[in-house]
Order: structure tokens, then sequence, then C-alpha cells
């Protein structure tokens, strides 16, 4: 038999249909984003924050601000996954159940909070990427712990990111990088949609 982690990521598809009447509690929620944060992030910053928009008014609000698309009423919840911009002065706290546990030489913590500050003091554009790629990594990850209990998830950028921030009042250090609804996947959804030939994406050097 197939590796059950291949085989879903093999048969990953969106879901763009979600049955309205499928709830997620709040504990699977949480237990969602537990595992969505094992996903990794530079430095271990762990610098990204998940708002579950599961309440009416919530995405009622939400619909309004990601151009009227029905998914975000239909689907059980609906997560603004968020990258925060990077700061070194976290890497000692991030670092800190590491060296606690006994794996993390102490010594160690000082070198990696100067290799962020080299890589992203005074570089706001880095800073942003650095912000993109955790939300991105976390966001794949829960759309996957989605799929392995069930669940269809439908990842989305078509959204006012800047309305978001201001209708779900962000931090001046987060930014909305995408949404990513997930819920009950009806049956008149699309299968996994053709994928471009490996050789056409593939180089070896």
């Amino acid at each position: 038999m197939a590796d059950p982690i291949l085989a879903m990521l093999d048969q990953r598809s969106t879901t763009n249909l979600f049955d309205p009447q499928v709830r997620v509690e709040d504990a699977q929620i949480s237990e969602l984003v537990r595992v969505a944060t094992k996903a990794p992030t530079a430095f271990n910053l762990q610098n990204w924050r998940f708002i579950a928009v599961r309440s009416e008014e919530g995405k009622q609000r939400l619909r309004s601000l990601a151009f009227g698309q029905e998914k975000v009423e239909d689907a059980a919840v609906t997560f603004i996954v968020c990258g925060v911009l990077p700061e070194s002065s976290d890497v000692p706290v991030r670092l800190a159940p590491m060296v606690e546990a006994g794996y993390m030489p102490s010594d160690l913590v000082a070198g990696w909070m100067r290799g962020a500050d080299g890589l992203y003091d005074g570089q706001p554009t880095r800073q942003r990427d650095e912000a993109v790629r955790s939300a991105t990594f976390g966001a794949s990850a829960l759309m996957f712990a989605a799929r392995a209990i069930g669940l269809g998830s439908a990842p989305m950028i078509g959204f006012d990111a800047e309305g978001v921030s201001r209708g779900f009042a962000l931090k001046a250090n987060e930014i909305p990088v995408m949404l990513v609804a997930i819920g009950g996947a009806m049956a008149e959804n699309w299968p996994q949609k053709p994928r471009r030939a490996i050789d056409e994406v593939l180089d070896f050097v």
C-alpha cells in the first residue's frame, strides 16, 4: 500500500463547494492549528498567526472583504493566515524550550540571534518575504491537516488585504497572506486538475 502521506499529497484538490451544514468544533480548529504550527520557520521564529473566522457575523464581514465569495460563509471556518514580520529579539524566546530540554547548547542562541539580525535588520523586503514564506508553510500544513480528518480546504488570495487588516484588527507587523476555507466538501467539487509534465518543471544540474 502506498504511504498515506504521499497518497494524500497526490490526491489533494481544492474545495470550492462546501456543505454549509457541516460544523467543525473549536477543539478541532485548535488541533488543526496545532498541527499547522509544526511547519518550518526560519530560526524557529514561528512568525505567524491564525484567525479562525467561524461566527456568522465574522463570516459575513470577511465575505464582504473577499469579493463576495460564497465559500467564506459556507465553509465551517475560514482562517486568515497572517505572516508576522520577523524580529531577531524573538529568537531567544523561541529557542528557550530547546535549551531547557537539553537539545540545544545555550551558547548557540546568541549566534542564531546575530544571524537573524543580520538577515532582517533594516531589510523590509526580506522581512516581508520571510513573513509570507512562514505563513505559506503554515497554510499548507493546515490544509493537509484538514484533509487528514476528512475535511476539504480552499486557499484563497482573492481578498482586500488592507480591508482585512483593518476589519480584523491586525497588528502593524502582521500581513494577511491568504485565507484558507475549511469544511465539508460537496460531492460536486471537481477532482484534481491536471498538472504540468515533470520534464517541464524539473531540471537536473
